[in-house]
């Protein structure tokens, strides 16, 4: 079953260093299967109060890919980029 791995980027606080870590995800997310469903873009508020200022959401072939992705060491080495340049939450689920 496939997986999504959700990120709400409320706030980015380092425009650089965000888009440094942009950068350098397209590779090892596809190195573990993922692809981007969802990448940025114009967003829309329809219910409840989302402030984000970025949403992704990327999809693997299930939960076991996506958090290898997540814990491998490709991703653990930029994610201190994202995780010093924004503030925003993330998240795995399972999806169709």
């Amino acid at each position: 079953m496939a997986a999504y791995l959700i990120a709400d980027i409320q706030e980015i606080t380092d425009t650089a260093r965000y888009d440094e870590y942009r950068k350098h995800t397209p590779g090892a997310i596809a190195a573990y299967g993922g692809k981007f469903v969802v990448r940025g873009g114009k967003t829309k508020s329809l219910e409840g109060d989302w402030t984000q200022e970025r949403f992704v959401v990327i999809e693997f072939p299930d939960m076991a890919a996506a958090e290898r992705f997540y814990r491998s060491p490709e991703y653990q080495k930029i994610l201190p980029l994202r995780l010093q340049a924004s503030k925003g939450r993330a998240l795995l689920v399972e999806g169709v």
